[in-house]
């Protein structure tokens, strides 16, 4: 580890790969998308992206136009090219935007569809674009009511090829929660109200409701297309189950001081720890600031050579610091830690921190040297 640097993230983007590979083959012969947004959960969408493009997915989920933007510079722009959908839909003034970068919106309102209509047939460019249906979660997409008055008059989908239909689940993470057949049974109902019109003569739009979770729900949840995010980076898609995901991370930081403590010092901010006899403390260089949540003081713990070492004191900005009394001295050269890595999975520090894994990913700062390890597997 380079002394310039006090902590290294390393991105296993083969086992990325690995994981598409296993949920493409859990739902087939459904297609698996995969969601990039929030820069691929925090792990950098520049390299993730290609990664999963060259493991043949051509479907990609973000949440913004920017994000879109970004992610159609960095994936192969030849034949097939990738669809990139934009979960948050159609801004206002944005069609063009969103046309030239051959981003397709997912309209979530009748607003929504009118001025993308309204563009495609003002430009005559027949751009596709994808549908979101509120089943239950309430958040964004159209209502029951919407979708009958869809029904009612088909003609305010004409105009544009409308090439995905999509849910989302509320409790997808819950299995035995009563709301994912609910949700499941409130799709299909609406979705087969009327013949919706496809990307062409004789076509209709894939459908799709699961997201991670979801597809472990079974087949009735995977319809045509399932757009897993957390999955793909090694998350628990299901808890308190085995997780059947390859781990992607590991987070490993440079310890900077020890010292010998005694009976009686304290430790951190606020001094919330309170050593009760002999001890020896080391100080990483890592905090808050590069996402170790502050909830970890006192809860925490990090790992050096196989040994569990406790966070004592509250975390910092910048520094966090744990009691490696029990650690061998010899364990404590090079001074390196691992935060993330074998003994303690990105969901096991959220549980410690009483968030999730996605939480923990998303947060992970920039400050860390980040190592990306190759995909072996290649493919068209």
């Amino acid at each position: 580890m380079p002394d310039a640097q006090t902590a290294i993230l390393t991105i296993d983007l083969a086992a990325i790969a690995a994981n598409y590979r296993i949920l493409a083959e859990q739902v087939a012969p459904a297609t698996c998308a995969a969601a990039v947004k929030a820069d691929a959960y925090g792990l950098g969408a520049a390299m993730v992206a290609p990664a999963l493009y060259r493991e043949g997915c051509r479907h990609f989920f973000v949440a913004t136009v920017d994000e879109g933007l970004a992610l159609r510079q960095v994936l192969p722009h030849g034949s097939p090219q990738a669809l990139i959908y934009i979960l948050n839909g159609l801004p206002p003034g944005a069609a063009a935007t969103l046309s030239s970068a051959e981003l397709v919106p997912v309209l979530c309102s009748f607003e929504q569809i009118e001025d993308w209509r309204k563009f495609c047939m003002t430009s005559g460019r027949q751009k596709p674009a994808a549908l979101q249906i509120d089943t239950g979660i309430s958040r964004l997409g159209l209502t029951q009511g919407d979708v009958v008055r869809l029904a009612t008059d088909p003609r305010l989908l004409r105009g544009f090829p409308l090439v995905h239909v999509m849910s989302h689940l509320a409790c997808g993470d819950e299995p035995a929660s009563p709301m994912n057949d609910q949700q499941l049974m409130l799709f299909r109902t609406l979705i087969e109200r009327f013949p919706w019109p496809g990307n062409g003569p004789g076509q209709r739009p894939s459908f799709g409701i699961s997201a991670s979770s979801g597809i472990f729900l079974g087949t009735d949840f995977h319809f045509d297309l399932v757009r897993p995010g957390a999955a793909l980076y090694g998350l628990e898609p299901v808890a308190g189950r085995p997780n059947p995901m390859r781990p992607v991370v590991r987070l490993q930081g440079k310890i900077l001081q020890i010292r010998d403590v005694d009976v009686g010092m304290t430790v951190g901010y606020g001094a919330t720890h309170r050593f009760e006899g002999p001890s020896r403390l080391a100080t990483i260089g890592v905090g808050y600031a590069d996402g170790i949540f502050r909830s970890l003081g006192n809860r925490g713990a990090v790992f050096v050579a196989g040994e569990r070492a406790p966070v004592v004191g509250r975390i910092s900005m910048d520094l966090m610091t744990v009691d490696v009394g029990r650690v061998p001295s010899a364990a404590l050269t090079p001074g390196v830690v691992d935060i993330i890595g074998p003994e303690q999975s990105v969901d096991d520090i959220a549980r410690s921190a009483g968030t999730i894994g996605y939480e923990i990913l998303t947060a992970l700062g920039k400050r860390y040297q980040r190592r990306y390890l190759s995909d072996t597997r290649r493919t068209a």
